[in-house]
């Protein structure tokens, strides 16, 4: 934790307290606070700031001087939808895309989804794997989540809406890399028709980004459900010539986006 999260009901005026087990067991064991020492907090859905430690026990912790004045970092502009995962690796990909500021995360049946992932009680915990998330990036705003059993109502019915600036689907055995897509993205802006050079390293480079991306659990996606998403303007790319576990192509697809 780089920062205890706590909801509003636990402020009041220039105080607060943290009653969570795993909250206190972190000021106790991992930071080794102490009375009078200053905390790095924030309120759930509000501003980040300090507050000091004015008394422990094993069930509590009340703080005092709280000063919440820092807003949280800006959400991405992005919306990720995930096939749903296997169980043991959902808190991790729900962490991390948390962590790296995702807007709106969908997870989505897909040929390759076990049907008893959704009968997962790890499904029952997301809001404590965004809390772990949002505490270890130092952010209050948790990302929307939802859920869609149903991959082509969900495409053919609500995807088009959900796309404000391109969409792409990840699929190794695509044509085009995402590097070349963002190449094309930036060949011809609409505002001045001229002609951009753009690397990655290009302030400009956020602007060919796309609004949604879609990615699949291990195995891909199959053709099918590529080819549906391309009636919808989804492109499909691949991301190097390496096939990545879920987990690392989640990261190496969204550090775009942070660079």
């Amino acid at each position: 934790m780089n920062c205890i999260l706590l909801p509003a009901a636990n402020f009041s005026g220039d105080s607060a307290q943290i009653n969570t087990v795993a909250q206190i067991a972190h000021i106790d064991k991992v930071l080794a606070a102490k009375v009078g020492d200053s905390l790095k907090i924030g309120q759930l859905g509000g501003n980040l700031g300090t507050a000091i430690i004015e008394h422990i026990t094993p069930e509590n912790i009340q703080l005092r001087d709280v000063q919440l004045t820092m807003a949280p970092p800006p959400k991405l502009d992005l919306t990720v939808v995930l096939a749903l995962p296997r169980p043991k690796v959902l808190r991790r990909l729900i962490m991390d895309m948390t962590a790296l500021g995702v807007r709106d995360i969908i997870l989505i049946n897909s040929y390759r989804t076990q049907k008893s992932y959704w009968q997962s009680p790890m499904l029952g915990r997301l809001d404590e794997f965004v809390l772990e998330g949002l505490q270890q990036s130092v952010d209050t705003v948790a990302p929307r989540i939802s859920l869609q059993k149903r991959f082509k109502p969900f495409v053919e019915d609500e995807l088009a809406p959900l796309i404000s600036n391109r969409a792409i689907v990840a699929h190794p055995y695509a044509a085009l890399s995402f590097s070349q897509y963002l190449q094309q993205q930036a060949l011809v802006t609409p505002e001045k028709n001229e002609i951009l050079s753009v690397d990655s390293s290009s302030s400009n480079k956020t602007a060919f980004l796309p609004s949604i991306v879609f990615i699949g659990a291990e195995g891909g996606w199959i053709d099918y459900e590529v080819e549906l998403l391309a009636t919808q303007g989804c492109q499909a790319v691949y991301i190097g010539q390496r096939i990545l576990r879920t987990e690392a192509a989640v990261n190496v697809i969204l550090g775009q986006w942070l660079l």
